[in-house]
């Protein structure tokens, strides 16, 4: 997971970053996706030496960033009837919406997995 996590950082940054150029340098608000991908990559990083702590907080900042961009992507029929004030912000802010369930669901996915290795080592008799 930590190795997802720095990746999922990365592209978050580019697509904030490319939102902002794409936007004519216009409003720093283009920028939240490449904020939240740094703060999610720094998480990956813990979590190449404590990966409980690291995925935990990556995990606290993805559903922060879902519940955050929530409100434009709820405005992707306006963009597709073309009645959305800002079509970029939209479309930023759906990519980021996907890639962060899409994260949030791997890393539930992780702690099931872990929880139930966990509990085979438990049962499992000792030589």
């Amino acid at each position: 997971m930590p190795r997802i996590t720095i990746g999922l950082g990365a592209v978050l940054i580019a697509v904030g970053v490319i939102a902002y150029i794409t936007s004519g340098f216009a409003s720093w608000t283009a920028l939240i996706p490449a904020i939240l991908g740094a703060v999610i990559l720094a998480c990956g990083l813990i979590g190449l030496r404590n990966q409980k702590v690291g995925i935990h907080l990556a995990l606290v900042v993805a559903i922060l960033g879902i519940l955050g961009t929530g409100m434009n992507v709820l405005q992707i029929g306006a963009l597709l009837a073309g009645e959305a004030e800002r079509p970029a912000a939209v479309i930023t802010s759906t990519i980021t919406f996907v890639l962060l369930i899409i994260y949030v669901i791997l890393g539930i996915r992780s702690f099931i997995t872990a929880r139930r290795w966990k509990n085979t080592q438990a049962v499992a008799p000792t030589s």
